[in-house]
């Protein structure tokens, strides 16, 4: 894993040094520069901080030249079927100088060109520098899933990219300024959806694309996509055989997971997929695999979505023979939370973020790399949204005039803040707000934190005038017309597994794993196995019945015999975090400061009463605001760090220091 950085006709060694240094978190092995410039005054660099995971000798140095020095890469990620590769180069005459990936991807590229994409399994962003032909240029390429960021710039005929967004902003001319469109898309999802970021002008690769800058202009190409079969094909295989075959593809998904030179680890949250990862981990280990939990003290966990049982998680990992880890912490929120928004880039609300970043810092102690279980609930329909559909389905069935009285004593529920009824008063408001609405603008409601009107009434009116008309769900909507055709279930997971995926998630376990210089790999992403669920696994498999559905039905089945019960009967969790019991306590004080009505108006994005009115409401118990609440504190700290110290982001924060 790595931090790679390019520049085109833009800055010199002395900016591609810069880029390197504040992404030096990403690669603590080794560093350097490439660059090249030509005879009419034209420049191309590339960058790197490496990460050694394959080869851990300077024979990996990056950026890699072929022997001609006319291509050269620079690489983050693995791939995981490069052995196979290099045997077929050597076959052809290859000769190579190391045993890393990154020289199976710059050798194939030299066979194939840019084709050379369609070959690669894994997780992967690269740059390569060709200087073969006339009119030189520089190929890049972000993986299948979008595990791996590629961030960029384009100004006429100067171009830079880079895997953090702070490496951009340490390039000439580029400044820190927000995007007014994407501040209205993270107030209703909490986050930025690909391509887009919070930052006017800097944009991503998106994932399963490819790029070309030559000629001084950008050209984007998709290479790949998931699809899924038509709502009326049929599936030959019985349930049991596809029971059976789901679960051999995964063994064999998550042994081509396993390639390192140094240890490998897992997290472990006691769900079904973590759980899952980790008993294919077990089997084919030569010593006992090092599993990491992170759990909050009893009293925080109360009617959150955090893990409730950490003893779960601990039994399993002691019938494996696991070494395994357990994290309970108090963290000092007020004091964490500046670095974290430092290396996330973007202002990213999930409080998910701060286990992910303090489960890899516990890992870095003793792992380089950990398996995750992300895109399981993608793949096979584990979230509650899911099944919302068909609950709304049943719930417009009840006469109009009754239902309106049932909506409006369901809106009326307070926070019920420390109870376990908690999440079921959020579901049920969430129910009573979409239940009316059509498939589409309903599965993007309960997505939705702020809805267009909750929005709108906190905007200054020069805000609100220039976001009217703007259409925050414009990625959803996109995607749903690319899946238009297939099941509905399959449709939603196509939106998740192209919008939330990879713009949350993936976006935040790359960023805290590579805080502490520590590799995630998510297996149930491999792309071989991802295909095959899409098309293979009919939908009333992934999710069984509708009133009580079970979630990820073949998905446990196929693990029956391979987890004890108590982990296939766990309701859904995973490294969530106390933000409720933390916004009333611990970071009461911060609130008030970060909120304020003076603060808050001299941003003069929000209407101060509005933002006090959530706060207060929250602090009284009468609305669950908590998430709400954490948007604005997020995007506060973050308006702190990016735009008002914009000189000063190729260091952390002064307060970051927990």
């Amino acid at each position: 894993m790595c931090g790679i950085s390019g520049l085109i006709n833009w800055g010199d060694r002395g900016t591609l040094a810069a880029m390197n240094h504040v992404q030096a978190h990403r690669g603590p092995d080794d560093h350097g520069v490439w660059e090249h410039k030509f005879p009419d005054g034209s420049y191309i660099g590339l960058g790197s901080q490496r990460l050694a995971i394959l080869d851990l000798s300077s024979a990996g140095h990056m950026p890699m030249e072929n022997e001609e020095g006319s291509v050269c890469i620079t690489h983050n990620g693995e791939i995981y079927n490069f052995a196979a590769l290099r045997r077929e180069l050597e076959g052809k005459g290859y000769r190579f100088r190391s045993t890393t990936d990154t020289e199976v991807i710059l050798r194939l590229y030299e066979e194939e060109g840019v084709d050379c994409v369609k070959r690669l399994e894994g997780m992967f962003a690269f740059a390569i520098c060709d200087l073969r032909s006339a009119m030189p240029s520089v190929f890049m390429a972000r993986d299948h899933f979008g595990i791996k960021p590629l961030y960029y710039v384009e100004r006429g005929h100067r171009f830079a990219f880079a895997s953090e967004i702070k490496a951009l902003l340490q390039v000439p001319g580029v400044a820190g300024e927000m995007d007014d469109q994407s501040l209205n898309q993270y107030l209703a999802f909490l986050w930025v959806p690909d391509p887009n970021t919070m930052f006017r002008g800097i944009f991503k690769i998106p994932a399963g694309h490819c790029a070309i800058f030559s000629r001084d202009q950008l050209r984007l190409m998709k290479y790949w996509d998931l699809s899924f079969p038509a709502e009326s094909a049929s599936f030959p295989r019985s349930e049991d055989e596809l029971a059976v075959e789901v679960r051999e593809r995964f063994r064999a998904g998550v042994n081509r997971h396993l390639v390192s030179d140094v240890p490998v680890g897992a997290f472990l949250s006691a769900g079904v997929d973590s759980s899952s990862i980790l008993a294919m981990m077990a089997q084919s280990a030569r010593q006992p695999v090092r599993t990491y939990t992170i759990t909050y003290p009893k009293q925080h966990r109360v009617g959150e979505t955090a893990l409730d049982d950490p003893e779960v998680a601990s039994r399993f990992a002691k019938a494996l023979g696991c070494e395994h880890h357990e994290l309970i912490v108090e963290p000092q929120v007020a004091d964490l939370m500046p670095k974290l928004i430092w290396h996330m880039d973007e202002p990213t609300a999930d409080p998910a973020i701060i286990a992910a970043y303090l489960v890899c810092r516990e890992a870095s102690k003793s792992a380089r790399v950990l398996l995750s279980g992300i895109g399981g609930d993608e793949l096979f329909a584990g979230y509650r949204k899911y099944v919302a559909h068909y609950w709304r389905q049943a719930y417009r069935r009840i006469p109009g005039s009754l239902r309106k009285g049932i909506d409006d004593s369901l809106l009326r529920l307070p926070g019920l803040r420390g109870s376990r009824l908690k999440g079921y008063a959020r579901l049920a408001k969430k129910m009573a707000r979409s239940a009316h609405l059509k498939p589409i603008e309903a599965f993007v409601r309960d997505c939705t934190y702020l809805d267009d009107s909750q929005r709108t009434a906190i905007y200054t009116s020069a805000l609100r005038s220039e976001l009217s008309g703007m259409d925050g769900a414009i990625q959803h909507q996109a995607a749903f017309q690319q899946s238009e055709g297939t099941d509905w279930l399959n449709q939603m997971l196509y939106a998740d597994l192209k919008i939330f995926m990879p713009s949350l998630n993936l976006a935040y376990n790359d960023k805290m794993s590579m805080a502490s210089s520590v590799e995630v790999r998510v297996p149930f992403l491999d792309r071989e196995f991802a295909e095959f669920v899409a098309g293979s696994v009919p939908p009333s498999l992934k999710l069984k019945g509708k009133l009580l559905p079970e979630t990820k039905y073949i998905f446990r089945k196929a693990m029956k015999d391979m987890l004890p019960r108590e982990i296939l009967r766990q309701p859904k969790a995973g490294f969530g975090a106390p933000v409720d019991y933390w916004l009333a306590h611990d970071m009461k004080e911060m609130v008030d400061d970060l909120l304020s009505e003076r603060q808050v108006k001299k941003r003069g994005l929000f209407q101060p009463g509005m933002v006090s009115r959530l706060v207060h409401e929250h602090r009284q118990g009468k609305e669950d605001w908590s998430m709400q609440i954490w948007q604005f504190v997020t995007l506060e700290l973050w308006m702190q760090t990016f735009l008002d110290q914009s000189r000063r982001v190729d260091r952390l924060p002064e307060l970051a220091t927990a």
